[in-house]
């Protein structure tokens, strides 16, 4: 059986990987890209939504119902902004989307996209890290027959991919060999824009034990067979 996904942040580094393998995959339906601008892509599958104002869904008139999984790639750098602004970016928007996408269908996988070093405690002195486990103990809450919670850690952008972030992208364009060796001394903590959409796909038809997902359980389920 075919699945159905709703995907945000197809515009960035994480989201577009997920987008492309979304796309290839023969398991995967149709796809849903909602975000604020215009993708530049061009496919049978895909169906753009442009959706301005992300502290509103209430207006969304897509029929998210017929949708069987949701992959939440959106984010922002915590760089030079204040908490405030941080959390209505990343834990409001997130969280009001999937208040829409739980009403529509509790039965959806519900794929939010963190990071290593997201903490669960909400008591660090890491103000991204702090914000990103509010998101995710919320969105664990909500009661999605099915959420995960990705932390990637190290990401190696495949298939032309470019990051959004001046300062990522410039260590890609001149560093990337450093992260290639870090994977070589420790395998299990370097993961590709590819394996991240794999395992993402891998864990909506098939589940995974943990809702915590880290670079060694993404590497799992990308290799796993249909």
């Amino acid at each position: 059986m075919k699945i159905n996904v709703v995907i945000t942040g197809a515009s960035g580094m994480v989201g577009k990987g997920v987008l492309l393998e979304c796309l290839d995959h023969e398991r995967v339906g149709q796809v849903l890209s909602l975000g604020r601008s215009v993708l530049e892509i061009d496919h049978p599958k895909l169906k753009q939504v442009i959706h301005k104002d992300f502290s509103d869904f209430s207006t969304l008139q897509e029929d998210l119902g017929e949708y069987d999984a949701a992959y939440l790639c959106m984010g922002v750098s915590a760089a030079g902004l204040s908490e405030e602004k941080y959390t209505k970016l990343t834990y409001s928007y997130t969280m009001g989307l999937a208040s829409r996408l739980y009403q529509a269908n509790p039965a959806m996988t519900c794929i939010y996209v963190s990071g290593e070093g997201t903490d669960s405690t909400g008591k660090g002195r890491t103000m991204w890290a702090r914000v990103k486990g509010k998101t995710e103990n919320d969105l664990l809450a909500l009661g999605f027959q099915q959420a995960y919670m990705f932390r990637p850690g190290v990401i190696i952008p495949l298939r032309g991919i470019k990051s959004r972030t001046k300062l990522y992208q410039f260590v890609y364009d001149y560093f990337l060999w450093l992260v290639k060796l870090a994977k070589v001394i420790a395998p299990g903590s370097v993961v590709n824009t590819t394996q991240i959409g794999l395992a993402m796909i891998q864990a909506t038809c098939h589940g995974y034990e943990k809702d915590i997902i880290r670079p060694k359980d993404i590497l799992l389920l990308a290799d796993q067979k249909e």
